[in-house]
């Protein structure tokens, strides 16, 4: 047994957990064992002094998805026979390794996300990526010159595994620093799983075959590829990959796309962290952007939603399409709540359909297609009840299957395990071969419950029972304080502690017909369930069309609900350079304040949000400089504006009066503070790099949203810096990219007599006694001061540093004179003496 061990160990990649099917368990050995022990909180034994632990088979996914979890790969050698022959050693084949990218497992997957797998080169041609679902189908690749292009989209997918050629990783780590890309790119992989697979793995001839033969087709055009396309290296070393694991053909692949940066909205990856669109900044989903729209009732909605908000289209019919089933299916409630129960029925049939045709199968599977395909009728229906509309197109590419709807809930039973080898999934009545071969084994059982009666009447022993093990099959359990009372024809096979174990030669002869009867039945049962999943599988096209709508159906009808529940409204996208919002609100802070339960409109309170409005033009009013205290909701709302503008350029209804925005190619923003000390960059460097990346990558027809430019560094170097950018910004004599410039350098705002596109707005403030409150209203204007002392006391420092404060800035204010600055130059340094109450002088220089 440990030759077959060592066997398919030593053929496994490097770092591998291997679990070897033994019996009932899956055992690991020597380094495998010790690791495992670590993560999974093991007993670790030893046999012949090596150290051993074991996994139960039946609950081996719920500790394969730990491993997993954990970044570790985890190879499965399974029993290829069957281990009733006695003395025989069973044989043992390696079945699939599992990695985070390839695993199919439902228990190890999370339903609302998508799970890819990805494959990164980069040459002077710059970057070129494949990406791969394997429990969907989902299969792209994409290329382009500058790496900062493709990198947002990669990191909004976040996949679960890296695959690059051997050495690319360290030669991207250690690449001069003027190329930026590359560090881009190290840092990418750095929180990732990362396979390396030989170089000519990615090479482009080779790939494009393995690539053909993965989807069984001559040739690439109709995918509208060419087989120079530089993406498809990677391709390729995604199918090697996904072949080397599951130990086949990735059956799941249904074609190739390419994914263009330059056809959907991009967002960097400091831009998907500040404005918290997949995780909030505590690192979990609520809180997110994603939460805050998602209504789905289907996993696979929840998936197409994650992929609209990390790509989303620059296509204007599309976008109009969706707004206006939204808008159809809003218009009609009854429609919309009968649509949302059906869906809410619907099961996960990409991710069906991916295990049956990955070998992983079980008769739950089919239950859910049998359940999915029991709702069409009725969400056809329901549809129907629609005016001839947007949402006709999606009607006609739902499917009912009638034959295959029909043929399901006949041949499979109500209950259905989750093992084929637990048998009784097929319905009693659908084969006739099977029932006949059932009732043996029902009668034979019959004969055991007699014999037992029976032989309890012949020896006078009413403890005496007939039981069954996997290692000793049928026997008769006699306790120690019966054993004299036991016949002479009884065989004893075992002692155990309570007593002795018999057989008979009758029994025998049952355990042998009973076994037979059972392996027979099994068999059957297990040959219609196959002739079941080829129907399904026969029908995969129409039944993964019909899913990819339902999910569509979904996505839309749950914007339709969020748009009633919280009054959003339709809008307006455009070519043009304006972007205008009448009475905006923050999408995620909306839903935190008030109860969803409740309509929009009649929340009323000091906990309702208070809305805002927003007038940029590219042309026009291109800069708008925010002013204000801290607290006031400056950071708030020119989050709002990016996602309501995102919201609207994904065809979702937004949360405002009304909205019109001209296309945005990019959304940028540099909001908030840390470090990145791991990679030697302070707070401030961290700043400077995401304004870097801005100030080089913006167009005119991008958003920018910029909170507090230059205050990581010292007062005079953070406004020279500040003043300089708005300057850059605004660098062209016709129009920029539309820019919310939120800060606390009052000298900032004097730049509106000096730049034709830049306005002035403040955040307004009411005064009482010395105390502010806060109204949440962005006003036409500079504000007067920053309220930072009264911020302070907000907060609860002691009133003993209050008031010194107060008595330092009035000292500071008196003795500071005021230079109007039209050119960003730094003012002389000046000394400045407070004196303190009952102290020494203090000298502030």
């Amino acid at each position: 047994m440990m030759e077959q061990y060592f066997e398919v160990k030593e053929n496994l990649p490097r770092d591998t957990l291997l679990l070897f099917r033994l019996g009932d368990f899956y055992e690991m050995f020597y380094e495998d064992a010790v690791m495992a022990s670590k993560l999974l909180g093991l007993t670790l034994t030893k046999r012949h002094d090596y150290p051993m632990a074991g996994i139960p088979y039946h609950a081996a996914n719920n500790y394969v998805g730990k491993l997993l979890a954990a970044g570790k790969k985890v190879a499965i050698c399974d029993q290829a026979e069957s281990g009733k022959i006695v003395g025989k050693l069973v044989r043992r084949q390696l079945t699939r390794i599992l990695t985070p990218g390839t695993t199919l497992d439902a228990a190890q997957l999370d339903a609302a996300r998508n799970h890819y797998l990805c494959a990164l080169a980069h040459d002077r041609r710059g970057l070129h990526a494949a990406w791969l679902d394997l429990t969907t189908g989902e299969f792209k690749v994409a290329t382009d010159p500058r790496p900062e292009n493709l990198l947002p989209v990669l990191t909004a997918l976040d996949p679960a595994e890296l695959i690059t050629a051997e050495g690319a990783l360290d030669a991207w780590k250690n690449a001069p620093h003027e190329q930026t890309a590359l560090h881009a790119l190290a840092n990418f992989c750095a929180t990732r799983l990362v396979s390396e697979l030989p170089a000519y793995q990615f090479e482009t001839a080779s790939a494009v075959r393995t690539v053909m033969t993965a989807l069984g087709v001559l040739n690439l055009e109709g995918f509208g590829l060419s087989v120079s396309h530089p993406g498809l290296g990677p391709a390729g070393a995604l199918v090697y990959y996904a072949t080397e694991n599951l130990c086949a053909k990735p059956e799941t692949l249904r074609g190739l796309q390419e994914y263009r940066s330059a056809a959907t909205l991009l967002l960097d990856p400091a831009t998907l962290r500040n404005l918290e669109i997949f995780a909030s900044i505590r690192g979990t989903r609520d809180g997110s952007l994603l939460t805050a729209l998602n209504r789905t009732a289907t996993a696979a909605g929840a998936r197409l939603l994650e992929r609209w908000l990390a790509a989303p289209t620059l296509d204007l019919p599309a976008i109009r399409r969706r707004q206006l089933i939204v808008g159809e299916l809003l218009a009609a409630p009854s429609v919309l709540s009968d649509l949302r129960d059906r869906l809410g029925a619907v099961r996960d049939i990409p991710r069906i359909l991916g295990r049956l045709q990955n070998r992983l199968r079980n008769p739950r599977e089919l239950g859910g297609i049998r359940d999915t395909l029991a709702q069409l009728p009725a969400v056809h229906e329901t549809l129907a009840a629609l005016p001839v509309s947007e949402i006709s197109s999606l009607k006609t590419q739902i499917h009912e299957l009638p034959s295959l709807r029909d043929h399901l809930p006949r041949a499979l039973g109500d209950e259905l395990p989750a093992d084929l080898q637990d048998g009784n999934y097929i319905r009693t009545g659908y084969d006739p071969e099977l029932d006949r071969l059932r009732s043996l084994t029902t009668d034979n059982k019959t004969w055991l419950s007699d014999l037992e009666r029976a032989e309890q009447e012949r020896t006078g022993i009413r403890s005496l029972k007939i039981r069954f093990t996997n290692n000793f099959g049928y026997y008769i359990e006699v306790t120690k304080a019966n054993l004299h009372l036991v016949p002479a024809d009884y065989i004893r096979r075992q002692t155990t502690v309570g007593g002795e174990r018999y057989v008979t030669e009758a029994l025998k002869q049952k355990e042998k017909e009973i076994f037979h009867a059972e392996e027979n039945a099994l068999a059957r049962e297990l040959a219609l369930f196959t002739d079941l999943v080829t129907a399904v599988l026969d029908e995969s096209l129409a039944l993964a069309q019909t899913a990819d709508t339902l999910a569509e159906l979904d996505v839309l009808a749950g914007w339709a609900r969020l748009a009633r529940d919280w009054d959003y409204s339709r809008p307006e996208l455009d070519d043009t350079d304006i972007l205008e919002i009448t009475e905006g609100r923050h999408p995620v802070v909306e839903q935190m304040l008030k109860d969803p339960s409740a309509p929009a409109a009649a929340v009323t309170g000091p906990q309702s949000f208070v809305p805002n409005d927003t007038a940029l033009s590219a042309s026009e009013a291109q800069i708008a400089l925010i002013t204000g205290p801290n607290m006031a909701g400056k950071s708030t709302y020119i989050r709002q504006v990016a996602l309501i503008t995102l919201m609207a350029q994904i065809g979702c209804w937004v949360p405002a009066k009304s909205c019109r925005i001209g296309l945005v190619d990019r959304i940028f923003s540099r909001v908030g503070a840390s470090d990145d000390l791991a990679r030697g960059n302070s707070t401030f460097m961290v700043e400077m790099n995401e304004t870097a990346n801005i100030l080089n990558n913006a167009t005119d027809r991008s958003l920018i949203i910029l909170d507090e430019i230059g205050r990581g560094t010292s007062t005079y170097d953070g406004l020279s810096i500040a003043w300089a950018v708005v300057e850059h910004l605004h660098r062209d004599e016709t129009c920029g990219p539309r820019t919310l410039f939120a800060t606390h350098y009052q000298e900032l705002t004097q730049l509106e007599k000096h730049l034709p596109r830049l306005r002035n707005y403040s955040v307004a403030v009411k005064e009482w006694n010395d105390d502010i409150v806060f109204v949440r209203r962005v006003v036409p204007g500079a504000a007067d001061r920053s309220y930072g002392i009264q911020v302070a006391r907000l907060a609860g420092l002691p009133l003993t540093v209050i008031d010194r404060a107060k008595t330092i800035l009035t000292k500071l204010e008196s003795d500071d004179t005021t230079v109007e600055l039209t050119t960003p130059k730094a003012r002389p340094r000046k000394k400045i003496t407070v004196k303190p109450d009952d102290a020494a002088q203090m000298n502030f220089l």
